[in-house]
C-alpha cells in the first residue's frame, strides 16, 4: 500500500535553512501541506494502538457487559500513553522542520516511553470516557445533570487538557522520572497558561463538536481515523511547542548534535 512506503527517489519539500518560519494559520497550513501523507500515517498508527480501548469502552457504553467492559477499557488503554509520545514526537521533528521516517521514529519512541507513560495515558482515557459518559448521560440517557458537578467536571479536563501535552511532550524528549515530568509539566502549564488554553481549546474545539451531535457524527469516523488525532494535536502543539523548546533548548542541542 502506497501509504505506508516511502519514495526515496522523489524530492522533499525543500527548506531554505535561513528561511523564516511562517505563524500561526500559515504555518499550519504549511505544515499540513508538507507532510500530509506523514500525518495521515501517524494518524493511522495512533488509531490501531486505540482500536483496544476504545471498542471495549464502546462495548460498554452500548450496554454490553457495561461495567466489566468500562473497566476493561481502561486496562486497554495501556499503550494509548506511548503512541501519544510518539506521535507528538512526530508531529514537533515537523514543527522543526527536522526530516524523519514516520514507522521507524514512531516506533522507537512508543518502545522507549510505552512503560513510562502507561499511567498518564491511562489518565488520558480516563478523563475523555468521563467526559463522554457525562454528556452521554445527560444528552440520551435521561437522566437530569447536575449543572455543578458538570461544571466542575469541565474545569477539571480543561486543566487536564492544559497540562497532558506538556508531559507527553516532554516524555519524548526530556530524560526524567514519570514524576518529574509530571511535576513540570503542571507547573509549565499554569506558567504559560494563556499559550495552555488556547492549545487546549483550539485543539479540543472538533472533538467537542464530534460528542455534541453524537450519534450522527459517526458518520465522519473514517475521517477521525485518517486525520482526527494529527491534526488536531498540530494544532495544540502549535501553542505548546515553544515554550517547551525554549525552556529546555532542545531544537538548539539537537542541531548541535547533528553539527548544524
Amino acid at each position: 500500500m502506497a501509504l505506508f512506503r516511502r519514495d526515496y527517489n522523489k524530492p522533499g519539500p525543500g527548506v531554505s535553512k535561513d528561511e523564516p518560519r511562517k505563524k500561526g494559520v500559515r504555518r499550519y497550513l504549511e505544515i499540513i501541506s508538507r507532510h500530509i501523507s506523514d500525518l495521515i500515517k501517524l494518524n493511522v498508527l495512533f488509531c490501531l494502538c486505540a482500536l483496544p480501548t476504545v471498542a471495549a469502552f464502546i462495548l460498554g457504553l452500548a450496554g454490553f457487559l457495561a461495567p466489566i467492559m468500562l473497566i476493561l477499557s481502561l486496562v486497554a488503554a495501556f499503550p494509548i500513553g506511548g503512541a501519544l509520545v510518539a506521535m507528538i514526537f512526530c508531529i514537533t521533528k515537523m514543527l522543526r522542520d527536522d526530516p524523519g521516517f514516520i514507522w521507524h521514529d514512531f516506533k522507537r519512541k512508543f518502545l522507549e516511553n510505552v512503560k513510562q507513560a502507561s499511567l498518564p495515558g491511562i489518565l488520558y482515557a480516563a478523563m475523555i470516557y468521563s467526559q463522554i459518559l457525562m454528556w452521554y448521560t445527560a444528552l440520551y440517557g435521561g437522566a437530569q445533570a447536575d449543572l455543578i458537578w458538570s461544571l466542575i467536571m469541565l474545569i477539571l479536563f480543561l486543566i487536564f487538557a492544559m497540562v497532558a501535552p506538556y508531559v507527553f511532550l516532554m516524555f519524548g524528549y526530556i530524560d526524567l522520572k514519570a514524576s518529574q515530568i509530571v511535576k513540570n509539566g503542571i507547573l509549565m502549564s499554569l506558567a504559560k497558561a494563556p499559550r495552555s488554553i488556547m492549545g487546549a481549546i483550539l485543539g479540543g474545539i472538533a472533538w467537542i463538536v464530534f460528542f455534541l451531535y453524537l450519534p450522527f457524527s459517526i458518520l465522519f469516523t473514517p475521517v477521525i481515523i485518517l486525520i482526527g488525532f494529527s491534526f488536531t494535536w498540530l494544532i495544540t502543539l502549535m501553542w505548546v511547542w515553544p515554550p517547551v523548546d525554549k525552556q529546555f533548548a532542545i531544537e538548539e542541542t539537537i542541531r548541535k548534535r547533528q553539527g548544524g
